[in-house]
Parts: structure tokens; C-alpha cells; sequence
């Protein structure tokens, strides 16, 4: 989008959220750049610059505008809604893997040269992998100067930079700021919320695109919610996080405008990949306006959009564990389902530690699911083959559902195995690879909310209705959904 000037020059003269994260507003007058909704007043025409990226515009010489501060900007939302090289390779930086791997890291996962990486990655948003990984790795020193009292020695190296110097240079770079001075400032900004002192804690906003409708977002999270893995409480849902460097528990709460999230961790360097699995988790990047004009437009379905705009898609802040946990629900109730993951979790998972609630245990990696004794599950035995035989393709390294998975193979080597049939492979593709065109024709909530509406109740006759709706069908389901009484469908109380 950066690409269109004029389009451009009326989001920032606007102040238009919505565009927040497509591009960025560099001015050559005064050096910063800035998200379009910048409260400041518009630059002339003539002295704005465009970037597709932060990364691009702190490469050109730009450092963060201080007002609006736009590292803290919701993510494009094209990188969860594409599934080309350079969508994936994004999802991947995002999860850290240029950190913890490299760009030869990053290049291998998705099967490329890290050459042909590089000039993909500064052909679309004009920095390479490690630029971008830079930029992201400046948004979680300053998240942790300004929200812990942590050293700023322990923040140099928990926000993944390789010295302090490094550190102390690229903060001053990016924010014209020391790191003292950025603590200073946001203290006098904030003088009520003091650092967290709890080992560990950390407390911020997860920003949006508004509207957001979070009903079937949370409700869905808490009705299928893992005992010892998950909870519903005062407010908030709650889950453990297995994560590169250690675990954590997260707290995420509806808010207008935000979502409030708490997390405690057992290594700071984490932080940046908890933050980009709970944005993953509530689908806070998606682009609620493309969606539902989309969906919108179909006489059917416009009175549910109207009702309640921006619904999201809940996915899961880890793909095996949702693949696993679908085999777990098929052809049960939401409460069977419940029982014998939380059976599993107990048998197999980590336990933890939480003082704060009630839970218990990390939910079981493939590799600690790889030796269970099949005849130990209360399942039928063919879903007991289902279970084994994923759970050794996920184990062994035959079957990938990171972030940067092609999701087309992804789909072919599911329903390649054992008891995957449509609904399974559509599921996992929805909430756990992302795809925003997964759709479920089989599944009942769906055929009987389409029979209810008018819309064709046969999976083939539905499936033809929409294809209008393509891109957005997985948002379609969860509106679909909606019309039901499930408790899936509403905020627990």
C-alpha cells in the first residue's frame, strides 16, 4: 500500500487507524517517522515518505516519533492473511526464529537461499531479515524498560542483542533516547504505574483494529478451555506457555480499545515470542474492515455483521497442541473433549507453578506424547491410531505446523494420515495454521445455522454459496456460529 501516494497522504491527513501497521509516514523534515493516526499535526504532502515497514524507515535514517509511537502499532495484516515466502518468512521473524536461528535459520525453514530471502523480504518492505528482526528486537527493549525494573544489562540480552553496547546503540538509534531517559520518560508519563517487581512480570496493551467483538473470542477459549492448562478468571483467560528459553502464564483481558495482557516469565528472553503467540492466539492483526465489507455484502450474512462487527478467529498459541487436541474432539462433546485432554495433560504434561490461580501443568509436546501407551487413552481404537500416528509425524519432524508452514502441503500431509478427514484438516488449518479461507461445510453448527439463515445446508451447495465470501470463509464460520446458543458464543460470566 505504501506504493499509493495519494491514498497514503489521505490516511495520515485523516489520522485513519485503520491503516496503522499497513505503512509507515516518514517526514524528511523533522527525521521521525510515524503511524497514520499520529495525534500531531499533518506534515505537507510534499515532505512525507513512505514505508511498507519500521525496519525500512529506521534503514533510511528515520528514528520513532515520540507522540505516537508507532512500533506499538498492530502488525500488517496481510503476513497471517498471505501464504507466499515472504507472509511466511514474516510469521517466522515474528516467532523469533531469526533470533534463535539466523537467516540461514529462517532460509531452511522455508526452503529457500538465504539470497533469495534477503531480496524478497527488501523487494516487499524495503529491510532484510536481520534489519526486521533488529526493529522487532528495539520494540521488546522498549516494552521491557518501560513495564520491569530489570538491569538494563539483563534487558540488553533479554531482547535478544549480543552485547550491551549493541543495545544502548540501537535504542538511541530507533527512540533518540537513551535507555535511562526512555525509563525516565515513560515513569513521568505513567507516574502511577510503577515497573512490575514481581520476578518476571510483565504488564501491557495489545493494540487493535477496531471494531473488535470479543463474545466469540474469549467465550470460545474459555468453553474449550484445558483444565490445569487454561482458565477462566475474574475477567481474564489464563493458559501456561511453553515457550524457546523456559515457560510462562499469560492473563489476557477484553478491553475497550485493547486487550490487557500479564505475563510471567521464567526467562525474559521470551518475551518477544509470548507477545507474538497471544496477538496469533486473538487474531489482533487481522483487519476487521476488508473482512466484514466483504462478508458484508451478502444479504445473509449483513444483518450478523451488522450486529457485531470485528469477530476474530480464536487460533491457539501452539499448532501441534491444537492438532492433537482436534483428534481429541472428534465426533465428542466440547466437554469430552475437555476430559481427555485434561486427562492427557495430567498424565504427560509439566507442572507448574502458579500462585496467582489454578494452573497446574504445560500442555505435553510431541515428543513427551511420542512414548504414551496407546491402550492408556479412553478412546476408540481408531482414534487411538489418529492420535499415535500425528503425534509421530509431529515428533519425528515429518509433519511441520510452525508459523512458516506452506499451508497447502501442510493440508496434504494431514489428510495423508489416519482419521483426518475434511472437518479435521479444516479445523487445524483455521486456528492453528491461520488460514483465513479455512471453511467447515460438514461441521452441524454451521449447516444448522445455514439452514436457519436461508443459505444452503448441504456441504456442496454451501461451499458454492461461499465462494463470495473467499478470502474471509473462516470469518464467515465464526459468524455462523454465532447464531447458536453455544457456550462458545458468549462472555463467561
Amino acid at each position: 500500500m505504501h506504493t499509493d501516494t495519494e491514498r497514503c497522504v489521505r490516511a495520515v491527513q485523516s489520522k485513519d487507524a485503520r491503516f496503522d501497521g499497513w505503512f509507515f509516514t516518514a517526514v524528511r523534515t523533522t527525521g521521525i517517522y510515524c503511524r497514520p493516526s499520529c495525534p500531531a499535526v499533518p506534515p505537507k504532502p510534499e515532505n512525507m515518505t513512505f514505508y511498507p515497514s519500521a525496519a525500512a524507515c529506521q534503514q533510511a535514517g528515520y528514528r520513532a516519533c515520540k507522540r505516537c509511537r508507532p512500533d506499538t502499532t498492530p502488525g500488517s495484516p496481510e503476513w497471517n492473511a498471505r501464504a507466499d515466502a515472504v507472509a511466511r518468512a514474516m510469521r517466522l521473524i515474528r516467532d523469533g526464529v531469526v533470533d534463535r536461528e539466523g537467516v540461514p535459520g529462517l532460509a531452511a525453514r522455508l526452503g529457500y537461499s538465504t539470497r533469495q530471502i534477503e531480496r524478497q523480504l527488501r523487494a516487499e518492505l524495503g529491510a532484510g531479515p536481520l534489519a526486521l528482526a533488529r526493529a522487532q528486537r528495539a520494540q521488546t527493549a522498549r516494552l521491557l524498560i518501560e513495564t520491569t525494573s530489570l538491569p538494563m544489562a539483563d534487558i540488553a540480552f533479554a531482547a535478544g542483542f549480543s552485547s550491551i553496547r549493541a543495545f544502548n546503540d540501537t535504542v538511541r538509534e530507533v527512540f533518540a533516547l537513551t535507555p535511562g531517559e526512555l525509563r525516565t520518560r515513560a515513569a513521568r508519563r505513567s507516574p502511577d504505574a510503577a515497573p512490575a517487581r514481581t520476578p518476571g512480570a510483565i504488564t501491557l496493551r495489545l493494540p487493535y483494529r477496531t471494531p473488535l467483538t470479543p463474545s466469540n473470542l474469549f467465550g470460545h477459549l474459555a468453553a474449550t478451555a484445558v483444565p490445569g492448562v487454561e482458565e477462566w478468571r475474574d475477567g481474564a483467560y489464563r493458559r501456561t506457555l511453553t515457550l524457546p528459553y523456559g515457560h510462562g502464564i499469560v492473563a489476557l483481558t477484553p478491553r475497550p480499545g485493547h486487550i490487557a495482557c500479564r505475563l510471567s516469565l521464567t526467562d525474559h528472553r521470551d518475551l518477544t515470542i509470548a507477545i507474538s503467540r497471544c496477538r496469533w492466539l486473538l487474531d489482533l492483526d487481522a483487519d476487521p474492515a476488508a473482512v466484514d465489507d466483504r462478508l458484508r455484502a451478502d444479504p445473509l450474512l449483513a444483518p450478523l455483521v451488522d450486529k457485531e462487527p470485528g469477530r476474530r478467529v480464536p487460533r491457539t498459541v501452539d499448532a501441534a497442541e491444537f492438532a492433537v487436541r482436534a483428534v481429541l474432539g472428534q465426533q465428542v462433546s466440547t466437554a469430552a473433549a475437555r476430559t481427555h485432554a485434561g486427562r492427557l495433560v495430567a498424565a504427560h504434561g509439566q507442572p507448574v507453578d502458579d500462585p496467582e490461580g489454578a494452573l497446574t501443568h504445560l500442555f505435553p509436546s510431541p515428543q513427551q506424547l511420542a512414548a504414551l501407551d496407546p491402550e492408556s487413552l479412553a478412546l476408540p481404537r481408531s482414534r487411538r491410531t489418529t492420535l499415535t500416528t500425528l503425534v509421530a509425524a509431529l515428533a519425528g519432524g515429518a509433519l511441520s505446523l510452525d508459523p512458516g508452514s506452506d499451508w497447502d502441503h501442510a493440508r496434504r500431509q494431514l489428510t495423508a494420515l489416519p482419521g483426518f478427514g475434511p472437518w479435521t484438516v479444516d479445523v487445524i488449518a483455521m486456528r492453528a495454521l491461520g488460514d483465513p479461507d479455512a471453511f467447515l461445510p460438514t461441521d452441524l453448527g454451521m449447516r444448522r445455522a445455514a439452514a436457519e439463515l436461508g443459505l444452503p445446508s448441504t456441504p456442496a451447495a454451501l461451499t458454492a454459496r461461499a465462494a463470495a465470501w473467499r478470502p474471509w470463509r473462516a470469518y464467515a464460520v465464526q459468524y455462523l456460529w454465532a447464531t447458536d446458543s453455544h457456550p462458545i458464543n458468549f462472555l463467561p460470566v
